[in-house]
């Protein structure tokens, strides 16, 4: 396949703070690939050093070409951080944004694609986070690009106007363009990607299919009960398992043998208040390769401070690098 970014030790930093440090990567043209990592873990100083936004060190190629070579209408960006004027309604908006390229596509199509058809008249200011954010995906698609960057595309906005968004970003994964994302939500990643690479400190951790990442890192399923059983019961479930703090936690149970696994409990005599079976996904694979998590809020935690259900310890991550990236 052909490759439509291409590249090779990406270097860069700001004074002591290394945001990229050596990230060698390749796209395929017509593949979704999507880059994960906490805030601060350089995926907007990638994004731009991808599009030759910011000085970097390394070599970069778009469709073959320098970044700042590409023809504008073939590459369409999504950033971050984007507030376009508020008193202009969404049509108003693709309308200006439209006029920038000689072959715009239609802006009543673009509507109908985003789901703002119906509220096109409407100010930006008064329309929901969600509706702004698909505007905003729309100023990057008038110009029909080959490549669309999107970057943290669905921070901020509510769970029904994010799956509004990864439909939207299907859609135009099968109709052949390339579609480069980050986020900070392993679901999103998991959902949209052909590949995935996570992103820690500025390294390329790990890079792979989802799937694949999730066989080779991911570990065990997991069956999770809470208990006041005695800890002698564990030799007795058929699995391995452990107890500490109240949590049963039964390792690599398969569906069908939860019921058996909460009989040889019952028989042991205890008694238990909830029960959650998981498979292992993207978060455990992040966790396994970094020692951290990432939180919703895309705060990186150590593995000891992940945040309990309860609302436990939890701890944030500096953004140092990016938030000086994003006022350059």
């Amino acid at each position: 396949m052909t490759a439509a970014i291409v590249a090779e030790e990406v270097r860069r930093a700001y004074g002591d703070t290394v945001a990229l440090d050596g990230v060698s990567l390749t796209i395929d043209e017509g593949e979704v690939f999507a880059c994960i990592g906490p805030n601060g873990a350089g995926k907007t100083t990638l994004v731009r050093a991808l599009l030759g936004t910011t000085d970097a060190q390394g070599r970069v190629e778009v469709f073959g070409q320098a970044p700042t070579a590409v023809g504008r209408d073939r590459i369409g960006l999504l950033p971050q951080a984007f507030s376009p004027p508020a008193r202009l309604t969404a049509r108003e908006l693709l309308d200006y944004y439209a006029g920038l390229y000689d072959d715009a596509r239609d802006v009543e199509r673009v509507l109908a694609d985003v789901g703002l058809e119906a509220d096109a008249d409407t100010w930006y200011e008064d329309l929901s986070g969600g509706q702004q954010r698909r505007v905003c995906v729309g100023t990057a698609l008038v110009n029909d690009p080959d490549l669309l960057v999107l970057d943290e595309p669905t921070t901020g906005i509510d769970p029904a106007g994010r799956r509004a968004l990864w439909r939207l970003i299907e859609a135009l994964a099968d109709g052949g363009t390339t579609v480069f994302l980050t986020t900070h939500y392993m679901e999103e990643a998991e959902r949209l990607a052909d590949r995935v690479g996570l992103l820690a400190d500025g390294t390329l951790v790990a890079c792979d299919s989802p799937a694949a990442l999730v066989a080779d890192h991911g570990g065990d399923s997991r069956l999770v009960i809470a208990t006041d059983a005695d800890p002698a019961v564990t030799a007795d479930l058929g699995y391995p398992a452990e107890l500490a703090d109240g949590q049963l936690t039964v390792y690599d149970v398969p569906p069908e043998a939860i019921g058996d696994v909460v009989a040889r409990l019952e028989a042991a005599g205890a008694t238990y208040d909830s029960l959650t079976w998981t498979e292992p996904d993207l978060e455990d694979v992040y966790l396994d390769l970094t020692g951290r998590a990432v939180t919703a809020s895309g705060e990186a935690v150590d593995r000891g401070e992940i945040p309990l259900a309860d609302g436990g310890q939890s701890t944030s991550a500096t953004d140092d690098a990016e938030s000086e990236e994003g006022h350059r």
